[in-house]
């Protein structure tokens, strides 16, 4: 590949961190996703949570009925259940056997609709040693939710008190970081002990890879820049931008795409979440673009997902050319409509064939 390409062809990538959400708005969401992505891992956190493998299959029957009215036939969610304090180790083998594919943990009060997230880890590990005993990954969203603790600290000290003890007691569970956003945790997981076996990995999202905190005050408050984990520092960005173009393959594509409608966002208390679905690949082509890395592009957003799920790659293609795409101001939204990340604006690569 050229040093200044203008136009890469990759194999179909995959989103392993999404947001749906249910009902009438799940449609929009779904077509901008499968217009991109073969496959996408779907988050758990709806009203009343994903819990039990039974409601993870009405889930999947809603997801399904949606694709067949859109005449999506190329698209696959991958189903996660959500882990409380009360999942069994039944619950567990029964996920592994019906091909649920990991166990969210939210720490309760951590992001959207986790009040019913793990409010101690220990009270999970009877569930956590039979995932670690059938190879079922938990899925971490990485963050400790003491109110003592600043927010933007809030990763760093989950790798310290959460993270790191739960590695020591379970050394053979497979975990994936999620939406990591610091140097703290880019470095731990870049340097975290192999033992021969790829355990950890992490996805990394568009906006944490192209915008520091500086972008949710931009001549005035952003709310849709505001996302959790939130926007850290520049050196977290650079460090984040540096694993994920490494060619490392623990790092790995992963939106944490959040749809909420524009009164939700633009409200006295605004929900968190940057929707990147409707032009995550381009974002994601320019961040690596920025640094002279599209040659390393396949690999993060393509192959090292389905490698860490033990799942076999995509193998069709997509193409991307360096054309400048003009983001619309807002999207249809069910009755509503939603504010796509960088709407208004224009990013430097399309997606033109898949």
């Amino acid at each position: 590949m050229s040093s200044n390409p203008q136009q890469i062809q990759i194999t179909q990538p995959d989103d392993w961190h999404l947001h749906i959400r249910d009902g009438e708005v799940m449609g929009s969401v779904l077509a901008d996703t499968a217009r991109q992505f073969a496959r996408a891992v779907i988050m758990p956190n709806l009203k009343p949570p994903v819990t039990t493998v039974e409601l993870a299959k009405a889930y999947r029957s809603r997801i399904d009925s949606q694709l067949a009215s859109l005449q999506i036939k190329n698209f696959t969610p991958l189903m996660t259940l959500y882990l409380t304090d009360n999942t069994s180790a039944e619950e567990v083998r029964k996920a592994k056997a019906d091909g649920i594919v990991g166990f969210k943990l939210y720490p309760a009060g951590a992001t959207t609709n986790s009040d019913a997230g793990v409010s101690d880890i220990r009270r999970c590990y009877a569930a956590l040693e039979a995932m670690q005993a059938v190879g079922m990954p938990l899925l971490v969203h990485g963050e400790v939710t003491n109110s003592e603790i600043d927010i933007f600290d809030r990763e760093a000290v989950f790798i310290d008190r959460v993270l790191e003890p739960l590695r020591k007691d379970l050394p053979e569970l497979k975990i994936i970081f999620e939406h990591i956003t610091t140097l703290q945790a880019a470095h731990y997981v870049r340097d975290a002990a192999a033992n021969g076996k790829h355990l950890i990995g992490a996805t990394i999202t568009p906006q944490h890879l192209l915008m520091n905190r500086n972008a949710i005050f931009a001549g005035g408050i952003r709310p849709h820049h505001y996302c959790l984990p939130v926007l850290k520092r520049e050196e977290h960005r650079l460090a984040l931008l540096e694993v994920a173009t490494s060619g490392n393959p623990r790092f790995f594509l992963g939106t944490d795409s959040a749809p909420h409608s524009k009164g939700a966002k633009e409200s006295a208390c605004g929900c968190a979440g940057c929707y990147s679905a409707f032009n995550a690949i381009g974002l994601y082509a320019e961040a690596f673009d920025s640094v002279g890395k599209l040659d390393r592009l396949e690999g993060f957003a393509s192959f090292f997902g389905p490698d860490f799920y033990s799942l076999p790659r995509n193998t069709q293609k997509i193409t991307l050319v360096k054309q400048a795409q003009s983001i619309p101001h807002e999207l249809p939204f069910g009755g509503e409509t939603i504010i796509p990340l960088r709407a208004g604006e224009s990013i430097a690569w399309s997606l033109v064939s898949s």
